[in-house]
């Protein structure tokens, strides 16, 4: 059993499913991407237990028992949470395949440390790569997220 973005659910798995296709396939939370099945890009990334992880280097069997919270738990139906409206407002977003796993790792970022400057946060997303060339305004819009929290 697995709660994931704070519902419970029960299924079986083959022993070798990765937890980013178990989320996708048996789940249909589509929002985690898969971008490279060799953890180098970050667009997989959720949250496990509260702390930033890229699903693809997780079997799903590792999960059981545990919480994990994808992009599409972060927000409520009706409002956006701070990080993601600050991606918007920042122009963050681009082509949008980084996205989710940019805005989970913001998050996360941002749980353990709410003040950070431009370099910290560089460093806090380095595992997590644009294709675009978008660094900039997702750094900005994670410095937003911050001044929004603390307010």
């Amino acid at each position: 059993m697995v709660k994931v973005n704070g519902v419970y659910y029960e299924d079986e798995v083959e022993p070798r499913k990765l937890l980013v296709d178990f989320l996708r396939e048996n789940l249909n939370l589509t929002g985690t991407k898969i971008g490279c099945d060799t953890s180098t890009c970050g667009a997989c990334t959720v949250l496990l237990n509260g702390k930033s992880v890229k699903s693809c280097t997780i079997l799903a069997v590792q999960a059981d028992g545990k919480e994990i919270t994808t992009i599409e738990g972060l927000s409520s139906y009706s409002k956006l949470s701070p990080v993601q409206q600050a991606f918007k407002d920042n122009f963050a977003l681009q082509c949008g395949f980084c996205t989710a796993g940019m805005v989970v790792q913001a998050h996360y970022i941002l749980s353990e440390k709410r003040e950070m400057t431009e370099e910290e946060v560089r460093d806090m997303i380095h595992g997590n790569i644009c294709r675009c060339t978008g660094y900039q305004n997702i750094v900005n819009a994670i410095l937003d997220a911050s001044r929004r929290m603390r307010a």
